[in-house]
């Protein structure tokens, strides 16, 4: 095979692949909110207050992970919780140490990015928001 028939096999894989991304990265985030809300997985801290700001962070975490599972609203939802991983990094991990490996921020710094990521390339195949336009698309006259 030459390089652009691989280079072709590849791309017609490439939606799928940013599917499982976003499947993966969205149950280990999920994880991070149950572990905030339910204490499950056991957390080594102990549960937040409600409607404290990591109570919060944890309804996001769930929440908008849930639907980063699915692939709904996923560009508005990956934009708000880039946000909570950037506040997160800033406020939480950046004033203990300047280097992630040593403040435990490297989670959060690619979350964000993960999750920027998605705002910019969408859901990618497996998702409602794929699905909902595929199936608009077809009622279009011509």
């Amino acid at each position: 095979m030459r390089t652009t028939e691989i280079a072709d096999t590849l791309d017609c894989w490439s939606p799928y692949a940013l599917a499982i991304l976003r499947i993966v990265t969205a149950l280990t985030y999920i994880e991070h909110g149950t572990q905030k809300l339910f204490g499950f997985p056991p957390p080594s801290s102990p549960m937040p207050p409600v409607f404290s700001l990591f109570w919060i962070g944890g309804v996001l975490e769930m929440v908008g992970g849930f639907l980063i599972l699915i692939g709904l609203f996923t560009r508005p939802v990956a934009f708000l919780l880039a946000g909570e991983m950037a506040v997160a990094y800033w406020m939480v991990h950046a004033p203990r140490n300047l280097f992630p490996a040593l403040n435990g921020g490297d989670a959060a710094i690619l979350y964000c990015f993960i999750f920027l990521f998605l705002v910019f390339a969408g859901p990618g195949a497996l998702s409602v928001d794929g699905a909902q336009r595929e199936r608009s698309q077809s009622w279009l006259p011509g």
